[in-house]
């Protein structure tokens, strides 16, 4: 297993979540885990953060840009994976919903750096 990940950033189209999390859930993730490689799923909503208007911090952090984020464990290289992710969407096996707005996906592959560390 090479512990990669792809790490998928999405928003729905306004006012459509109730739809966009039934699809995601019940049709997007199953296809995806169809995909040789994918081994694992996890989404997650994002997390609202309070962070004080403070002069004295070191930076001003950007409001998050979307509110949904899944991701994939992979027992393959990322590109590998993604290949076969793209021959699906452009054959139509794997579906992109009517509520996803793709004007606002980021999918990102990631390689393990290093070893897992636990705290003590």
């Amino acid at each position: 297993m090479t512990g990669s990940r792809f790490v998928v950033l999405s928003n729905p189209i306004e006012g459509e979540d109730d739809q966009f999390n039934k699809w995601y859930d019940s049709v997007h993730v199953p296809e995806v885990l169809d995909v040789p490689g994918v081994v694992a799923a996890q989404r997650y909503d994002l997390a609202e953060l309070t962070i004080p208007d403070d002069e004295d911090l070191p930076a001003q952090l950007p409001p998050p840009t979307h509110r949904y984020m899944v991701i994939y464990e992979l027992d393959r290289e990322p590109q590998e994976v993604m290949a076969e992710f793209l021959n699906r969407v452009m054959t139509g096996k794997l579906s992109l919903g009517e509520t996803l707005d793709l004007s606002t996906v980021s999918m990102t592959g990631w390689t393990p750096r290093g070893e897992r560390r636990l705290a003590d």
